[in-house]
C-alpha cells in the first residue's frame, strides 16, 4: 500500500523547516526544467541503484512525486522504496503540474542556476 502526501502537508512540511527528503522520479531532463525546492532527482528506474547513496536513512521522511496524476514514476519509485524497506515514504500523487497550479515555489536546476551568472 501506498502512503500519500498532500500539497499542503508538503508545503507545510517545507514552511516548517521539517526533515524531509523531496525525490522526483522523473528522467534528469524534466527535472533540469524546474523541480519542487530541495529536490533530489532519482529517476523511478533508477531507484535501486540510486537509492542507497542519495537516501543513506531509511527511516527519514521521504516525499516522492512525478509530472501528474497521469504518471506512474512516483508511484514505481514510492513501492521501489518501501520494498528496499525504506520507512517512512510517501507519494505525492498529483505531482509537478499540481505544484505549480497553486503558484508554489519551484527551482530551476543547478545548471541554470550557475549558467545565469
Amino acid at each position: 500500500m501506498t502512503n500519500t502526501i498532500t500539497r499542503k502537508q508538503i508545503r507545510e512540511n517545507l514552511d516548517n523547516k521539517v526533515p524531509m527528503t523531496i525525490v522526483e522520479a522523473l528522467p534528469g531532463k524534466y527535472f533540469d526544467d524546474w523541480h519542487l525546492p530541495g529536490a533530489v532527482n532519482i529517476p523511478h528506474d533508477q531507484v535501486r541503484s540510486l537509492a542507497g547513496e542519495m537516501l543513506p536513512d531509511r527511516n527519514a521522511l521521504i516525499v516522492v512525486y512525478c509530472a501528474s496524476t497521469t504518471c506512474q514514476n512516483s508511484r514505481i519509485a514510492t513501492q521501489t522504496l518501501q520494498q528496499m524497506g525504506y520507512n517512512n515514504v510517501f507519494e505525492y500523487v498529483e505531482g509537478k503540474q499540481h505544484w505549480l497550479e497553486a503558484g508554489y515555489p519551484v527551482e530551476p536546476s543547478q545548471l541554470d542556476k550557475a549558467s545565469c551568472g
